[in-house]
């Protein structure tokens, strides 16, 4: 019985050495995109800065005052945004496919086919925003904001041909 337990217990911690194992060998095995610039801009005043056609895949934006900034066509692919403040910003075909944005302010911001493919955009508002052609295909969206951006709905992605409309599942 304690040996049958001890096997047991002892399959267990193994197995589970063999998973974390397994996972860790996942990370570094993973390639990088070769041009991107993973950047941390933790708590940094980057108001009115250019980041316009870069690749800033899995970049980190946390408590970054980026009002009047533009990132217009750049690839932010698994990037992390949070308690972020966007207002006026120049999102044009922003790719955001992945992305985590939390608590972000995208008021008054042209988001005009952005895509946020996947993304998870929780207490993230997006008032008097411009999101004509925008694909927000399987992207978690708080259902107030959802609502409010189904009023302005329109457009196609010109890079996934996803109708907004359909991407926000609007009714």
């Amino acid at each position: 019985m304690i040996n049958s337990t001890l096997s047991t217990i002892f399959g267990r911690v193994f197995y589970g050495f063999l998973l974390l194992f397994l996972a860790f060998l996942l990370i570094l095995l993973t390639p990088q995109p070769v041009n991107a610039e993973i950047l941390n801009f933790t708590h940094a005043e980057l108001e009115g800065k250019d980041f316009s056609n870069r690749d800033l895949t899995g970049s980190v934006f946390a408590a970054t005052n980026l009002r009047n900034a533009s990132f217009e066509n750049s690839n932010l692919t698994n990037a992390i945004m949070t308690e972020g403040i966007l207002l006026n910003a120049n999102l044009r075909g922003v790719n955001f496919t992945g992305a985590l944005i939390d608590r972000v302010t995208f008021d008054l911001s042209d988001l005009r086919n952005a895509i946020f493919v996947e993304a998870i955009a929780t207490r993230t508002r997006f008032y008097d925003t411009n999101i004509e052609g925008a694909d927000f295909s399987d992207a978690v969206i708080d259902r107030y904001q959802l609502n409010l951006m189904c009023e302005k709905a329109k457009g196609v992605n010109p890079v996934t041909g996803i109708a907004t409309r359909d991407s926000l599942g609007c009714e």
